[in-house]
């Protein structure tokens, strides 16, 4: 295939790309977005495949680790249940990570295959494009897994600190950086190692000291920082499609990081850092298990509503635990038909990565215009009769206001607790992810509902007709 022919392919699947991202900005055009996508990267790989030129045995190898590659990618999309969708996003971002360590290793090795020189005399514009590539995708591999882990419950979501972690994370960085001026300069092996290891052990010190609360800023970053790595190895490897997307992924992952770094109120640059000037999360983890709260059932739910002329629904990731986003359109549905206005509030941050409720609500047929941002729809709670939260909990908790010792003092929460009347579905009182007691349980006007967000939900819609 002819260079002038290759790149026009690759400039189709570059647009292909912006057009992806345009079309995910929105629920309404997510799925177009996605088909653009999955049509890019289709291209980008085919005529990557093509440029080769060389049908080999290896070739036959590259095509069969193609396919059992797309093969488990396809059944873990097929299996995996949306209440995952965070810990595999986490997972896949590490496989990324790790593929741009493996090539930049690769490249090391093997310069003459890639015309990168000869072993020894490596180009220096190559030399720090695979040490750039190598070392941020060693930091997205490590980082990548300890927040896989975090969200599994396999580690505490609790920060993970110690004494002088910031300036220990510094001077990891500054070492990395030394590491490459002086593998460029002496070419020797032990320094792009060196770096590969000490980037796998930041990678790790970055991502321990972030707790729960802040788990989907850690996402978007990691995303970030895999297309990031992406694109130093596209330099490498003088490939127009890897720079292209791995820019583009690199630059959206920033921009959405920043977005929700801003929707709760956290420094941007503390985040990506490591959660440099967090707080001590340890100080506000008391337990108010003990004080009385107002309990009651699916018909108390449901004679509050019939009475209701307006509802606002706060969905969180207790219902896509419970998978209640169906039976929660059924009662929805049921509201409309007694001539209740019903509206839904999304929090950035509500579930575990972004956009986790805006899917699961698309996925119920919930309409579009029926869904409203923090920003769009705060005011409102101070109107409407009746709040509805079905397993939402950091994102509603008034602590976010009044503590200043608590881990997520300053993130805009909604105001649920302005609300005339809050029913409040959740299994028991045990705290959110982000480790603490949620004050919104022990407001006057808050009725708890213990039950499964499902069940509780589906017995409120009998009570209803």
């Amino acid at each position: 295939m002819s260079a002038n022919l290759l790149a026009i392919f690759y400039l189709i699947s570059g647009i292909l790309f912006i057009l992806a991202l345009r079309g995910l900005s929105s629920p309404e055009t997510s799925r177009q977005g996605n088909l653009f996508g999955i049509i890019g990267m289709v291209i980008a790989i085919g005529v990557t495949i093509l440029s080769i030129g060389n049908f080999s045995t290896g070739f036959l190898y590259l095509l069969i680790f193609l396919l059992i590659g797309g093969s488990l990618g396809a059944f873990i999309a097929f299996k995996i249940p949306m209440t995952a969708m965070p810990e595999l996003v986490a997972g896949f971002h590490s496989l990324v990570g790790l593929a741009a360590v493996l090539v930049a290793i690769s490249a090391f090795l093997n310069p003459e295959v890639f015309n990168l020189g000869v072993l020894g005399n490596i180009k220096i514009a190559s030399l720090i494009e695979m040490s750039l590539g190598a070392s941020i995708g060693a930091i997205t591999f490590t980082g990548s897994i300890i927040a896989f882990l975090k969200l599994r419950g396999i580690m505490s979501g609790n920060p993970i600190t110690f004494i002088a972690q910031h300036y220990v994370n510094l001077f990891l960085g500054l070492s990395v950086a030394a590491l490459i001026f002086y593998l460029c300069k002496t070419q020797s092996d032990s320094f792009f190692w060196l770096i590969i290891a000490l980037s796998f052990l930041l990678g790790i010190l970055l991502i321990i000291p972030i707790g729960g609360a802040d788990m989907p800023v850690v996402i978007s970053m990691l995303n970030s920082y895999s297309g990031w790595a992406a694109a130093g190895i596209g330099f490498t490897l003088e490939n127009t499609a890897l720079i292209i997307t791995g820019a583009l992924v690199g630059s959206s992952g920033a921009i959405l990081s920043y977005i929700m770094c801003k929707g709760m109120n956290r420094s941007f640059f503390s985040v990506i850092l490591g959660g440099f000037g967090g707080t001590d999360q340890t100080s506000s983890v008391k337990s108010k298990e003990q004080k009385p709260v107002k309990s009651g059932n699916a018909d108390d739910a449901a004679f509050l509503m019939k009475n209701a002329s307006s509802v606002i629904i706060v969905p969180g990731y207790g219902m896509a635990v419970a998978q209640a986003q169906h039976a929660l359109k059924e009662m929805v549905d049921t509201l409309k038909k007694n001539d209740i206005k019903v509206s839904y509030a999304i929090h950035p941050v509500a579930g575990r990565m972004p956009g986790h409720m805006n899917v699961l609500l698309a996925e119920a047929n919930v309409p579009y215009d029926e869904v409203f941002e923090l920003e769009e729809i705060n005011n409102d709670f101070a109107k409407a009769d009746v709040a509805f939260v079905i397993g939402a909990n950091d994102v509603t908790n008034p602590v976010a206001k009044t503590d200043p010792q608590s881990p997520i003092y300053g993130m805009p929460i909604l105001d649920v607790e302005k609300c005339k009347s809050v029913l409040f579905v959740k299994r028991s009182l045990s705290p959110g992810y982000a480790g603490i007691d949620n004050d919104l349980f022990y407001k006057e006007n808050t009725l708890m509902l213990f039950s499964d967000a499902k069940k509780m939900t589906e017995d409120i819609s009998k009570a209803l007709n």
